[in-house]
């Protein structure tokens, strides 16, 4: 049955927080935790960094919202800042990643039937996950969170994670396929990293097939795996990626941008939003990005995940329970031998705020502005939470 008046869709632990200041949370009776989760990879500059929390200030007591039947300047401002860090030409901006993937997909399907392609197809990886809209559902790679929601949405062909060879039986057996909508990273998934030959070659092949190649960056965005966006670590670009979370700092706002033909498909009428890039939002997102490029967060991230992936491996070494550490940039995941759910509850009445996906991973994705000392705090709760549980 539902509870104050909430509806039964989340199993929330028991705690409440109420003020929070970079990676530590306190709860109501002012206990405070090391928050290793960063709200799922949103809070990337931490909680209630003061030039964040100055714009929001500043524009909540300015102008909130008047809609996109006018123009709104800090939606401008923040489009030409994305599209200057991404290498992209043009940006949509919505309210969260999902709604930012479903863009993505009603760009690939207007390419298919501009091309002729009636039922146009997009190809998705096993292990994905892309939001939890019908659309978004549909695309993920996960039974379990689409168990009691079919009919599915038609129209996503599956593929095998990280191999090219599987996606290139499937351009001779799907001739009606028009992109392939992959995350650099898979986070939901268990921080499951695409080789870089995997990407160029995926790139290769959609140059090769005319298809669109939609790189999902809603978690990997925003400085976290060491670039401004995963696919910089290469010599390619997408034509079209998409990203969120990290965006605002906390504030909901999604973008999907593209670049090429991808971008000048939507007319007047194919989209949009009633809240999508408001004044509010967009102010605080370009204060974020301007942050995140102005103090070379994503170089901060490259170095410090680095030295985290080494102190892990250091400190976790002969630990049998432990089968891999893996990570790109400030997004770890320790995967351990059997589940380990239960590491949640434990974690937070140590002061210590993980997350555990894929049954048996441990997602750890501290702020970008995570200090040295903060990051060997880290290491300590987590080595230690991790010991005690594998005896």
């Amino acid at each position: 049955m539902p509870q104050h008046g909430l509806m039964s869709t989340y199993s929330p632990l028991p705690v409440s927080f109420v003020r929070g200041e970079g990676v530590w949370l306190y709860d109501n009776n002012d206990k405070q935790y090391y928050d290793a989760i960063g709200g799922i990879a949103v809070c990337g500059l931490g909680h209630c960094h003061p030039e964040v929390t100055k714009t929001i200030q500043q524009q909540a007591a300015t102008l909130v919202h008047t809609s996109n039947l006018y123009q709104i300047g800090y939606q401008q401002a923040l489009g030409e800042k994305l599209s200057a860090v991404s290498g992209m030409d043009a940006c949509f901006f919505s309210n969260s990643g999902a709604e930012a993937n479903e863009c993505a997909i009603k760009l690939a399907r207007l390419w298919g039937h501009e091309k002729g392609i009636e039922i146009p197809e997009i190809i998705v990886a096993d292990g994905a996950f892309h939001g939890r809209t019908m659309a978004t559902l549909s695309a993920t790679g996960n039974h379990k969170v689409q168990a009691g929601f079919a009919p599915l949405v038609q129209g996503f062909v599956r593929a095998p994670f990280n191999d090219i060879q599987a996606l290139e039986s499937l351009a001779k057996a799907h001739p009606n396929v028009v992109a392939v909508m992959i995350e650099p990273v898979q986070g939901e998934g268990g921080i499951h990293i695409a080789s870089d030959d995997y990407l160029a070659a995926v790139r290769a092949l959609c140059d090769a097939q005319g298809w669109l190649l939609i790189f999902d960056e809603i978690q990997t965005g925003n400085g976290r795996t060491g670039k401004y966006f995963a696919y910089q670590h290469l010599n390619l670009m997408p034509d079209v990626v998409t990203t969120a979370k990290g965006l605002g700092n906390g504030l909901p706002i999604g973008a999907c941008l593209a670049r090429g033909q991808a971008a000048e498909l939507f007319k007047p009428g194919n989209h949009g939003s009633t809240y999508g890039g408001n004044p509010l939002c967009c102010a605080t997102a370009l204060t974020v990005v301007n942050t995140i490029v102005d103090n070379k967060l994503p170089d901060r991230a490259q170095w410090l995940g680095q030295r985290l992936l080494e102190r892990f491996k250091s400190e976790l070494a002969g630990l049998d329970k432990v089968k891999e550490i893996r990570g790109k940039g400030l997004m770890i995941g320790i995967e351990m031998t059997e589940s380990c759910t239960d590491l949640v509850k434990i974690a937070l009445a140590e002061g210590l705020l993980i997350n555990v996906t894929a049954d048996r991973v441990i997602r750890l994705l501290p702020a970008l502005t995570t200090t040295d000392e903060e990051a060997e705090t880290l290491v300590t709760k987590v080595a230690t939470l991790i010991r005690s549980w594998a005896v």
